[in-house]
C-alpha cells in the first residue's frame, strides 16, 4: 500500500479559470526520495501544499488525496502535524521564536508532549544535525543556510513519516545547498523518511532521486526513475531537459550508448571511456567583449552595522563599465547583498569612496516589498507614473515591459498570488521600467526554471548593448559560468578573486560548476555543458521540436494520462451565517437586557459587579462558541490576533486625543470584510487587552460589550452586500454607532457601577452629560473610517477572497 496517493486532483484558485493543478494522479511509497520538477508556475508548490492539509490552498477541489490508504481530509489536526512535515524557501517565514533551541521545542510543546521526552527529542535532534555549537544562539544572528538546517530539524523533531520540501535550497549558496540535500538523503537513508522535494536547481537533488515526477501546466507530465525521465526528456527535445545535471546532458547530446551518466564521478567515467575511442577536440573560442567607460567604481569601502561590531565590508573595490555583466559570487551571510545596497546609495559606508553615473536601480532579495498595488498591472502603471510619463506612454512601456518578461496573462493578477519565478519576473519588470544604467539584481535567477533563465539573460544582453552595466549577486554558478563577463569571489567583505569565467572557475575546486568537476582531467578550462559537449563532437544546441508522447511500445517512464476537461466548479454549500449573525448579536442582546431587569428586581440596586460578570459572559460567549464551532484555521486566528494588536496599539496611541479610539474604526471594518463574528471578537478582545494598560475594573466588561456589539452589528448590516457599503453610509453608520450603541451602553454602566441603581432619571442625565465626549468619539470614528475605509478593507477583501473565509 502506498503512503501517499492522489487521486485525479483538479485545483482551482479563487477567482482563477485556469486549474492550478488538472487531473494529477501519482502515489508515494515509504522511504521514497522523490523529486518533483517542472517550470515556474506549473504547479508545485500548490501539489506540496494540498499533501499537508493545514497549508492547503483556498478554492475549488476535485478528486483525493489518501494517506495510507485513508482520505487525508479526514486526518485530524494532531496527526497531519506530527506525520507531515513542510519545509519552504523562506526560513525567516517558518521562524516563530528567538533562539535555536526555544524553536526546536516549539512544535512538541504545542502537541502537549511530555517535557522529559521534549528534552531528549530535542537533543537528539541538535546531534543529529550537528547544530550543539549554536544550539543557544538568537535566530537572527544565524546564516541562510543556518536557519535552513534548523527549520528542516524544527520538523524533523516530531519525527514526520513524510517530509515535503518546496525549493529549499532556494536561497543558499552551492556549498550550503550541497550540505542541505545531503542532510536531507541521510534523513531518508537513515531514518526512513520519505522525501518529496520540489527543485529548480536540479544537478544536487536529481542524483539523490529515487524517482522524479515532471509536472508540465498543472499536469502529471512523466514519472520515473532519474535515467528513464532524462533520456525520454531528452527524445522529446523538451526544454526542461536543459536543466537536467550536466553529465546527463553531455552524454544526451554526444553518444546516447550506454547508461546515462546521473552523478558527476558516474559523468568521470563515461567521459574517460568515450576519450579511449574519441579524440576530444579543443574548447570553442571565448569572445567577451570589452566594457567601455566605466559606470560605477567603489574604491576602499568599508562599512560595520553596529558601531562597535565587526566589519561586514573591508577595503572592497570594484568597477564595472558599459556593457559589462558582473557576477559577485560568495557563501550566505558573507555580506554580498549589504555590498549591493552601498553601491545602489541604500547605505552609506564609513569609508572609502563611491563613484556612480547615470541612473542606478536595484532588483532586492526580499521581491515583496516593490509591490503595494492590487494587480501587477496598477503596480507596473504607478511606476510609469513615478517616473512622469503620461498615461497613453505608460501604458505602451508596461505592454511592451510585459511581453518583453512574459507577463501579458498575469497583469491583472495580485502580485503576491504570483509564483516565486513569476514573481522574480514582475520585479525585474518594474525595477526595468526606471530604465536604469546600472543594475544591480539580487538573486534574479531565485525561482526561476532553466528556459526563463535563458530568457532573463537574452534579457540582460539587450541592456548591455544599449549601453548599461549590470552587477548580479548569484548563487547559480552555472549562469554566470554561461553569461557573466567577469566574475569576482566574495569573502571576508572584500573581492579575493575576479576574472573571466572560463579561468575563474578552471582556477577553484570546489567553487566551480559541476561541468568542470566533471571534465577537469581532461578538459581543465570546461565549465559549461555546451564547450565540453562541442569539445566532443557533439551537437551543442538544436531546434526545439514540438512536445510528443512516446510511442506506446517505447521504454518510458511512466505517463501521466491524457488532459481532461476540468470539471464544473460545484455550487457552494448554503449559507447558514444570517442564522448564525443573528443568534451571536441578538442573544446577547436579550440576555443583557433580562440579566439588567432581574438585578433590578432581585438585588434591589446591588451587587452589580456580579450583573458585570454575567453580561460579560452572555455577550461573549454565544460568539466564541460559534466561531469555535466552525473550525477557523490558523490563517484566520493569526490575522484577528493582528487586528487586535492593531487595535491595541492605535487606542494607545492616541491616549493623549480624548474619546478618540481607532479601535472603534477598525471593529467596524473587520465586521464589514470578515463578518459579525469576527467584528465582535476584534472589538471585544481589542478593549480587554487594551484594558491591560489603561486599567481594568468593572467597566470592562461593558466596553467589552459595546464594542463586540458594534463590530457585530457592522457584519450584519454590511458583509452578506455583494459590494462594499458607500463611503459616506459607512461614516454614517460609524458615527451613530460610537454615539448611541457605544455611549449608551457606556452611560448606562457608569450609572450602574457608581450609583448602583437603575433609575432612568441617573442614566438619561449621565447620557446628556457625556453627549459631548460621545460626538467626540463619533467624529474621529467617521473621521477615521474616512481615511481608512479603502486601505483598510482593501486588505481585508482580499484576505477573505484569498482564503474562502466566510462573513459569517
Amino acid at each position: 500500500m502506498a503512503q501517499l496517493e492522489l487521486h485525479d486532483l483538479t485545483v482551482f484558485y479563487p477567482g482563477q479559470e485556469t486549474p492550478a493543478l488538472r487531473g494529477v494522479t501519482a502515489s508515494l511509497e515509504a522511504g521514497e526520495f522523490v523529486t518533483l520538477c517542472g517550470r515556474s508556475g506549473s504547479g508545485k508548490s500548490t501539489l506540496l501544499r494540498c499533501c499537508k492539509p493545514a497549508l492547503a490552498p483556498q478554492g475549488t477541489r476535485r478528486g483525493e488525496i489518501f494517506w495510507a490508504g485513508r482520505p487525508l481530509s479526514g486526518l485530524s489536526d494532531r496527526a497531519q502535524s506530527a506525520s507531515i512535515g513542510y519545509v519552504g524557501q523562506s526560513p525567516e517565514n517558518q521562524m516563530v521564536t528567538d533562539r535555536v533551541w526555544q524553536e526546536l521545542a516549539f512544535g512538541p510543546e504545542n502537541l502537549g508532549w511530555d517535557p522529559a521526552v521534549i528534552r531528549r527529542r530535542v537533543a537528539e535532534m541538535a546531534s543529529f544535525f550537528g547544530i550543539q555549537t549554536w544550539f543557544h544562539r538568537e535566530i537572527s544572528t544565524l546564516s541562510g543556510g543556518q536557519r535552513q538546517l534548523l527549520a528542516l530539524a524544527a520538523v524533523m523533531v516530531l519525527e514526520p513519516a513524510l517530509l515535503l520540501l518546496d525549493e529549499p535550497t532556494s536561497q543558499l549558496d552551492p556549498i550550503a545547498a550541497g550540505d542541505f540535500l545531503e542532510m536531507v538523503q541521510r534523513i531518508n537513508r537513515e531514518l526512513g523518511t520519505t522525501i518529496l522535494l520540489a527543485e529548480h536547481r536540479l544537478a544536487e537533488a536529481v542524483p539523490r532521486s529515487d524517482r522524479l515526477l515532471v509536472l508540465e501546466g498543472g499536469q502529471l507530465l512523466c514519472q520515473g526513475t532519474p535515467r528513464e525521465v532524462g533520456a525520454w526528456l531528452r527524445r522529446q527535445n523538451h526544454p526542461l531537459a536543459a536543466a537536467l545535471p550536466a553529465p546527463m546532458e553531455i552524454w544526451a547530446r554526444v553518444s546516447q550508448s550506454g547508461p546515462c551518466p546521473v552523478t558527476v564521478g558516474e559523468g568521470q567515467i563515461w567521459l574517460a571511456e568515450y576519450a579511449r575511442s574519441h579524440p576530444l577536440g579543443d574548447l570553442p573560442p571565448v569572445c567577451l567583449p570589452s566594457p567601455g567607460e566605466t559606470l560605477l567604481q567603489a574604491e576602499s569601502l568599508w562599512f560595520r552595522y553596529d558601531r562597535n561590531g565587526p566589519d561586514v565590508v573591508k577595503d572592497f573595490s570594484l568597477s564595472v563599465g558599459r556593457g559589462e555583466l558582473l557576477a559577485l559570487l560568495g557563501g550566505n551571510g558573507t555580506g554580498k547583498t549589504t555590498v549591493l545596497h552601498l553601491l545602489a546609495g541604500l547605505r552609506a559606508p564609513q569609508r572609502g569612496r563611491l563613484r556612480r553615473q547615470g541612473r542606478v536601480a536595484m532588483l532586492p532579495q526580499n521581491l515583496q516589498t516593490l509591490f503595494w498595488k492590487k494587480t501587477l498591472r496598477e503596480d507596473l502603471l504607478d511606476q510609469t507614473a513615478r517616473m512622469d510619463l503620461p498615461p497613453a506612454e505608460g501604458a505602451a512601456a508596461v505592454a511592451e515591459i510585459a511581453a518583453l518578461c512574459g507577463l501579458e496573462g498575469l497583469l491583472d493578477r495580485h502580485p503576491y498570488d504570483l509564483s516565486g519565478g513569476e514573481q522574480q519576473r514582475a520585479a525585474l519588470a518594474k525595477v526595468l521600467l526606471t530604465r536604469p544604467e546600472v543594475l544591480l539584481l539580487d538573486e534574479p535567477t531565485k525561482g526561476l526554471d532553466w528556459r526563463w533563465q535563458e530568457e532573463l539573460a537574452a534579457l540582460l544582453q539587450r541592456l548591455l548593448s544599449q549601453g548599461a552595466a549590470v552587477i548580479l549577486v548569484s548563487h547559480d554558478l552555472e549562469f554566470c559560468a554561461r553569461h557573466a563577463h567577469r566574475c569576482a569571489l566574495f569573502f571576508d567583505g572584500a573581492v579575493v578573486a575576479q576574472d573571466q569565467p572560463r579561468a575563474f572557475f578552471s582556477g577553484n575546486r570546489f567553487y566551480t560548476t559541476a561541468t568542470n568537476r566533471m571534465v577537469r582531467a581532461y578538459l581543465p578550462q570546461g565549465i559549461t555543458p555546451e564547450e565540453v559537449i562541442s569539445a566532443c563532437g557533439g551537437e551543442p544546441s538544436g531546434e526545439r521540436k514540438p512536445l510528443a508522447r512516446p510511442p506506446e511500445n517505447q521504454a518510458a517512464p511512466e505517463e501521466a494520462g491524457e488532459p481532461r476537461e476540468p470539471a464544473a466548479i460545484p455550487a457552494p454549500p448554503r449559507d447558514r451565517a444570517p442564522r448564525r449573525k443573528l443568534t451571536v448579536v441578538g442573544v446577547p442582546l436579550v440576555l443583557g437586557a433580562l440579566t439588567l431587569l432581574a438585578g433590578e428586581l432581585l438585588f434591589q440596586g446591588k451587587q452589580y459587579h456580579w450583573i458585570s460578570l454575567l453580561l460579560l459572559m452572555e455577550g461573549l460567549l454565544p460568539s466564541f462558541f460559534w466561531f469555535e464551532q466552525r473550525r477557523p484555521g490558523a490563517r484566520e486566528l493569526v490575522l484577528l490576533a493582528c487586528l487586535c494588536g492593531l487595535g491595541v496599539a492605535g487606542r494607545g496611541a492616541f491616549f493623549w486625543a480624548p474619546q478618540c479610539k481607532p479601535v472603534t474604526a477598525l471593529t467596524i471594518l473587520t465586521g464589514v470584510s470578515l463578518g459579525g463574528q469576527a467584528g465582535f471578537l476584534v472589538g471585544a478582545v481589542t478593549m480587554l487587552v487594551s484594558n491591560l494598560f489603561f486599567g481594568q475594573g468593572p467597566w470592562t466588561p461593558w466596553q467589552m460589550f459595546a464594542m463586540g456589539c458594534i463590530g457585530g452589528l457592522a457584519g450584519s448590516l454590511f458583509s452578506r452586500r455583494g459590494r462594499r457599503p458607500r463611503k459616506g453610509m459607512l461614516c454614517l453608520f460609524g458615527f451613530l454607532a460610537a454615539v448611541v450603541l457605544y455611549g449608551a451602553v457606556m452611560n448606562t454602566a457608569s450609572v450602574l457601577l457608581w450609583s448602583h441603581s437603575l433609575q432612568w432619571e441617573l442614566i438619561a442625565a449621565a447620557c446628556a452629560a457625556g453627549l459631548p465626549m460621545d460626538l467626540l468619539h463619533g467624529g474621529s470614528t467617521a473621521l477615521l473610517l474616512y481615511l481608512l475605509a479603502d486601505p483598510v478593507q482593501g486588505k481585508l477583501d482580499r484576505m477573505r477572497e484569498k482564503y474562502g473565509w466566510g462573513r459569517g
